[in-house]
């Protein structure tokens, strides 16, 4: 299965350009955090667990090779930290794994040079944790199926997005894996195309059907009966299940709860954010219009012509049949169903 990233053991974090799938495999090595900041801006790697364990490994390639008393060495921690939290906004993964970094750091009372070499086995365990959430999730999620099954998703939930496995096509491979898949029906994901690029280029390695369609072609497939279920991934769910991911996942639940189809959102429990009440306060990022405006850099529309471009909308909670974590399934109401995820979690 392919990952979106290697760390070796000479520190050089290596990142699969997804930017170039599926017309070649090349990878980018970074070996800074400023290198890293790039490659998640630019979105060499993207999806909200990757995001979150690159950029756990970036913070530790920004202070390895510092040397100085443990006040210069947070000093450095702390603006390392803020350069690649200005990378993406919407993501929680990214905010939550560099938290979880400076803890480590501020809580702990061994020298600089031990501390460093703690840094850098948390961001590895970061990784760790996610691969074993999404097998968790996949299992759990297949679970919610008891036959065959034709699956729709949107923009790339697999391996590419987390540390392996995936969210929403960790689901998908699970119940593969079951021998209860017929189809999975993938959405293109205007306007990057992750869905056509990513999750078809994940799906045709491993030999997993599955169909490429437009994103408007969705309600058709639904009309005919040839849905059985939407899975999609998250970058963000607020305290009262209101899920934010990428854009177009909205109009999908709404054509789900028209025509009867459950539709199930995957994600660890790092892309909870219970500090924020709903999806209102979510921040949603706003990309070049270049995006939309071209396709593979040659333009499609009149030069004149300017575009839209936020990448991630809000999915109402009233819309969401359930949320599968790597704790368990939680269903409505979500106020209280993920609170209390969360706290016997503690």
């Amino acid at each position: 299965m392919t990952v979106p990233f290697k760390f070796t053991e000479d520190d050089t974090l290596i990142f699969l350009d997804q930017r170039r799938l599926p017309w070649e495999e090349s990878h980018l090595p970074c070996t800074t955090a400023e290198d890293v900041a790039r490659a998640i801006k630019e979105m060499v790697v993207r999806g909200a667990p990757a995001i979150g364990i690159a950029a756990a490994l970036g913070l530790y390639l920004g202070i390895r090779d510092y040397e100085g008393d443990k006040e210069g060495f947070l000093n450095l921690l702390e603006e390392k930290k803020a350069l690649l939290a200005s990378t993406r906004p919407t993501a929680v993964n990214l905010f939550w794994a560099l938290d979880r970094m400076e803890e480590v750091a501020k809580a702990s009372v061994l020298p600089v040079e031990k501390l460093k070499k703690r840094l850098r086995a948390e961001a590895l365990r970061i990784w760790e944790e996610d691969l074993e959430a999404n097998r968790a999730m996949g299992k759990l999620g297949a679970s919610l199926f008891s036959r065959t099954s034709r699956i729709l998703t949107h923009c790339n939930a697999g391996a590419l997005a987390t540390g392996g496995y995936g969210t929403a096509l960790g689901v998908i491979r699970a119940l593969h894996e079951k021998g209860l898949l017929e189809l999975v029906l993938v959405d293109e994901t205007r306007p990057l195309l992750q869905g056509a690029r990513l999750t078809a280029w994940e799906l045709e390695r491993e030999g997993i059907p599955h169909r490429l369609i437009t994103d408007n072609m969705a309600g058709h497939f639904m009309a005919k009966g040839m849905v059985d279920g939407v899975v999609v991934g998250a970058d963000r769910v607020a305290a009262n299940g209101d899920v934010a991911n990428k854009i177009g996942t909205y109009a999908l639940a709404l054509l789900a709860r028209h025509h009867g189809i459950p539709f199930y959102v995957a994600a660890p429990t790092s892309t909870l954010d219970l500090s924020l009440s709903s999806g209102e306060e979510i921040p949603i990022e706003e990309r070049n219009q270049e995006e939309v405006t071209t396709i593979a850099g040659r333009r499609i529309c009149p030069r004149g012509t300017q575009a839209f471009n936020p990448a991630f909308d809000v999915t109402p909670k009233e819309l969401v049949t359930a949320i599968i974590t790597e704790k368990g399934i939680v269903r409505p109401p979500y106020s209280a169903s993920l609170k209390n995820l969360l706290e016997k979690q503690e």
